[in-house]
């Protein structure tokens, strides 16, 4: 049993992360997934409340709200498969968590890039809602939940500055546990 964890600020590469483990055959848990849903819950759109949504979670349930809602999705995939990557944590709190949960088993690993490269490929991937919330403004959130302690606390560090097909490559490595970088 292995549960990959990734951690990386808006637009360094999770999600692709997240592509490549599918084409592996990986199930994908994504905790952005969860907030998503409760927005959806509460009647909201998610592409214009998600940090609001995600902020109220947190204040409602604590910091381990997204998390506690993950890990029975990460256990049922488990039953199934050997592996699971979980995209998206955003905090020491959830590392400590998912720790305790899978111990040994699991692996946290940050996804990082320039601040520029990844306004640009925001920009490019056209899916998140920059009238309403500004890059600044998502790190300085995602930065507050602790995702800088989460950053710091991974066991592989990805830079996703090279081509996709280099980061790519780099994924499969990590997520076949062909190579393991410290």
């Amino acid at each position: 049993m292995r549960v990959i964890g990734t951690v990386g600020l808006p637009g360094s590469g999770k999600g692709e992360a997240a592509t490549v483990a599918r084409e592996l055959g990986i199930p994908v848990v994504t905790m952005g997934d969860v907030i998503r849903r409760e927005c959806r819950n509460r009647g909201l759109d998610p592409a214009d409340h998600h940090g609001e949504v995600a902020r109220a979670l947190r204040e409602e349930d604590g910091p381990l709200a997204i998390a506690e809602r993950s890990l029975p999705l990460i256990e049922e995939d488990l039953e199934e498969n050997g592996t699971v990557l979980v995209d998206g944590l955003r905090s020491g709190a959830e590392v400590d968590r998912f720790e305790e949960a899978f111990g040994e088993d699991f692996l946290l690993v940050a996804v990082e890039a320039p601040f520029e490269l990844r306004e640009e490929r925001i920009g490019v991937r056209g899916r998140d809602n920059a009238d309403v919330e500004s890059l600044e403004i998502r790190d300085e959130r995602e930065l507050g939940f602790g995702m800088g302690e989460a950053i710091e606390r991974a066991d592989v560090s990805i830079e996703n500055t090279e081509s996709l097909e280099r980061f790519r490559e780099r994924v499969r490595t990590i997520l076949t546990g062909e190579a393991i970088e410290r």
